[in-house]
């Protein structure tokens, strides 16, 4: 074989390789375009700032359980007020009708406390411990005989209550769950009795986590959003609304009955009064004439106070206009002081927050600019490596052989 074919052969494979070579360094460059691309974008999405809230809605089970919870509270109340009215209705015995205010009043304000929890699920646990404890205490613990004869029907209303509020539970869990829970129900009744018609307990509710072997945390992980803990604290004012004038007016009954009022000294007092008026009447129907003179002094004497009683109510009157006015202004400046103080805060808040955006899409822009650089220099870095050095090897390797061919005898 000649020199030159030993060159023709030498250029078909530079050739070949050199194509080999350049579909290689396509293929990588385009790898390394789509890569940069990718890195670019992934960058750029630091870009969009989103005000996360960080809050979660309740679960839908737990919502649920929070309705009907509620919504139990109506018969709770109702059974127990109508229970409590009959078995005193036609009864003068002051000892079982103060019995009777303080079923009312301890039973609905335990109940105000258990039902209105944060968590649905401690309200729904401690309500149904209560209940479970109230039915116990009127059949089988220390109340069975605090209403005398009339007892059994309080225990009766008390177990209808109890069977009512697992009957709503039932539909809110599964059976085994529900099983369960009763049977965690049933423990904490005979550890916790009630004592007496207070009620004095403590929750049910971490007995009931050890019992389930469960953490707090992973047993209350949110308390809603925002409507659903406006939408709580509606319920709470309703209900401190309506019960609260109703437990004021059992209080007040309840202290009436238990008052160092005698009844019998009162009505003496009121009879006492009725004949010292008649008497009064009788001397002046006897005497018109001392009694025309009396009034005649009276009104003499009693004029100058009366007369000073007018100029100091006036007097009064006028200073409390006065101060009236005064409070009006001193509620305006408060007033204007909290709105300046409150426009001064959002103002602040708001310059914090622009500062701390452009920070950050500051930060952002030198960090993606730094990112470009080294991958340029990655880049250029690499096409030094992959396409000149082959290159540069190539063109050397071949004066050496043409070197070499020169330097041979022909």
């Amino acid at each position: 074989m000649n020199s030159r074919s030993l060159s023709q052969l030498g250029k078909v494979l530079h050739i070949r390789s050199r194509r080999g070579k350049d579909c290689a360094i396509r293929y990588r460059l385009s790898l390394l375009l789509i890569m940069l691309f990718t890195l670019v974008g992934s960058g750029c999405s630091l870009l969009e700032i989103k005000l996360e809230s960080g809050i979660v809605p309740l679960p839908q089970d737990q919502l649920s359980m929070r309705i009907f919870t509620r919504e139990y509270s109506n018969t709770f109340y109702a059974g127990v007020e109508s229970t409590a009215d009959a078995i005193v209705l036609g009864s003068n015995d002051i000892n079982l009708r103060s019995q009777a205010l303080m079923w009312k009043i301890y039973s609905e304000q335990i109940l105000s406390q258990t039902i209105f929890q944060v968590s649905p699920v401690a309200a729904m646990i401690d309500t149904w411990a209560f209940i479970a404890q109230m039915d116990t205490f009127f059949s089988q613990g220390r109340g069975t005989d605090f209403f005398g004869a009339k007892t059994m029907q309080v225990a009766k209303t008390s177990h209808q209550l109890l069977i009512d509020y697992e009957r709503r539970m039932q539909g809110l869990m599964s059976k085994a769950d529900f099983n369960t829970n009763k049977v965690f129900i049933a423990e904490y009744v005979v550890k916790q009795p009630l004592f007496d018609i207070s009620f004095v307990r403590v929750s049910a509710f971490n007995d009931w986590l050890s019992y389930r072997n469960i953490r707090e945390s992973d047993a209350i992980t949110t308390f809603g959003s925002v409507p659903e803990v406006m939408s709580d604290m509606s319920d709470r004012m309703s209900m401190l609304a309506a019960q609260t004038p109703k437990i004021l007016g059992w209080k007040a009954e309840l202290f009436a009955l238990h008052s160092n009022i005698n009844t019998d000294k009162l009505q003496q007092t009121l009879q006492d009064i009725s004949d010292t008026s008649a008497k009064f009447q009788l001397f002046m129907t006897e005497s018109p004439e001392m009694m025309t003179d009396l009034t005649v002094d009276l009104r003499r004497e009693l004029t100058p106070l009366l007369l000073q009683l007018d100029q100091s109510a006036a007097k009064n009157v006028a200073l409390l206009s006065v101060e009236r006015k005064a409070l009006e202004n001193m509620v305006i400046r408060e007033r204007i002081a909290l709105e300046q103080m409150v426009t001064l805060q959002r103002q602040a808040i708001t310059v914090d927050a622009d500062a701390l955006v452009q920070r950050t899409v500051e930060q952002i822009f030198t960090e993606i600019t730094q990112m470009i650089k080294d991958l340029i220099l990655y880049f250029v870095l690499f096409l030094l490596v992959v396409f000149f050095a082959p290159l540069g090897l190539g063109v050397w390797l071949g004066k050496r052989i043409s070197l070499k061919q020169i330097g041979k005898p022909q």
